[in-house]
């Protein structure tokens, strides 16, 4: 499905890692649900897992930021198609655990963007998945 030509190039990098991954990695939850649409759909498609609606995003996303004590995104590559609303970001995910344990993932991230906020996302992970 396409959708209508969304934000330009500068706009969609910003709402990935600006806006989306900042908030993830300062565990602003509500910051992190308000760059989903309510009936949004996230999947790990490496690990078979799929998350749909907002209240479904919110139950990921509090497990996710309690299970670690640090979270960071870093080193980012995106691909943008400003005419169809999407975007591509591979990128290295830090997750620290509460035992000073360190998790190295390297992930790819696509997702489709409707009227400035994620209406799909799809992510591919290089280990085990923490967002279940």
């Amino acid at each position: 499905m396409q959708y209508e030509p969304g934000p330009p190039r500068a706009a969609l990098i910003d709402l990935a890692t600006r806006r989306y991954f900042a908030s993830v990695d300062a565990k602003n939850l509500d910051a992190t649900l308000a760059c989903f649409h309510d009936e949004a759909l996230f999947c790990v498609q490496t690990a078979f897992t799929r998350h749909s609606g907002k209240p479904e995003l919110k139950r990921m996303f509090e497990d996710f930021f309690a299970t670690w004590q640090t979270i960071a995104h870093r080193d980012f590559t995106c691909t943008v198609d400003e005419a169809n609303g999407r975007i591509t970001a591979c990128f290295e995910a830090v997750l620290t655990g509460h035992d000073g344990s360190v998790t190295r993932l390297n992930n790819t991230n696509f997702w489709r963007v409707r009227d400035g906020k994620f209406q799909e996302v799809y992510v591919y992970m290089s280990g085990e998945n923490p967002l279940v």
